[in-house]
């Protein structure tokens, strides 16, 4: 049995982790608050990205092949996967459920006879996917916890001048779609090319709120909905990236919050548990004590 001493250090380095443990889950709490602001002020607009860009793109029919970045590859070899984790850890199994994501994603397609080349931001889906031999083509890092948009448009970029170029023939992205702080929902999405990406699929709920049931409204394009739609896709890959970008951020921080929670209901369970295994041992130490006292009063008597 482990002496006072011991089982006292012991509390004491896991009243300390235990301490941490608090203060890292209000942290997260105090910018999870933040960061739903910002999804909930940002959807809206993402939404009515990708109705406008749905909209134009139906209203341009057989013209939204001859744009370069529409045109739809004729032999599909790679698939751009688009990984985006934290660059932090102490989250629980946020980011190792993307790594799992992105490689059953890349076994699918390997299946299929497609390459994959992957991209991805946070420094633990860089490290991750690095340690399990995968080639990085692109990777960003350094803004998980706080994305700005000027990071979103950096990352469309690169994958927009990718498909272009014709190093990639389909787009997807895969992150944690946020929920609530206790459910993050793995999320995969197509955003190039535009003939396959999620938004030409999408219902058009918005538009039977407005007005009846299958009766939309009769829209006009000046220029032309081509013209439009090659002025909208960049803007709607760069919103969804940045979407997807801020939705991690809250993903990560509410997974964070719960972690941390949980660790410090942990330490407080083993508090309790050495605080019993010191008190057994006090009672040996007192119990060896009056048996020596007793035997030392035999052997006088």
């Amino acid at each position: 049995m482990a002496s006072q001493r011991d089982v006292k250090n012991r509390i004491s380095s896991v009243k300390n982790i235990e301490k941490i443990t608090r203060a890292m889950e209000m942290v997260a709490a105090a910018r999870l608050r933040r960061a739903e602001q910002r999804i909930h002020a940002l959807r809206p607009y993402a939404d009515a990205i990708r109705r406008m860009t749905r909209q134009a793109a139906e209203a341009a029919g057989g013209s939204v092949p001859r744009l370069p970045i529409l045109m739809e590859h004729d032999n599909v070899s790679t698939v751009a996967l688009m990984l985006v984790t934290a660059d932090r850890g102490l989250a629980g199994a946020f980011n190792s459920q993307i790594i799992r994501a992105g490689v059953r994603a890349q076994e699918d397609e390997k299946r299929e006879g497609l390459s994959v080349a992957f991209y991805a931001s946070g420094r633990r889906g860089v490290s991750s996917l690095t340690f399990r031999g995968f080639d990085v083509r692109e990777s960003f890092i350094g803004f998980s916890e706080r994305p700005s948009y000027a990071n979103a448009r950096e990352i469309a970029e690169k994958l927009m001048a990718a498909y272009v170029d014709g190093d990639v023939d389909r787009v997807e992205i895969i992150y944690n779609g946020y929920i609530s702080p206790l459910t993050q929902k793995v999320t995969r999405e197509t955003l190039l090319p535009l003939q396959h990406a999620a938004i030409l699929g999408e219902d058009d709920e918005d538009e039977e709120e407005e007005g009846e049931p299958g009766h939309r409204a009769l829209v006009d394009y000046e220029p032309d909905p081509e013209e439009i739609l090659a002025r909208l896709i960049p803007d709607y890959v760069e919103i969804s990236v940045y979407r997807a970008l801020l939705e991690s951020t809250a993903s990560e921080l509410g997974a964070r919050m719960t972690a941390m929670r949980n660790a410090s209901e942990n330490a407080g369970g083993i508090i309790e548990d050495l605080t019993l295994e010191m008190n057994r041992a006090r009672q040996a130490e007192i119990t060896q004590e009056i048996m020596e006292v007793v035997a030392g009063a035999e052997a006088l008597g």
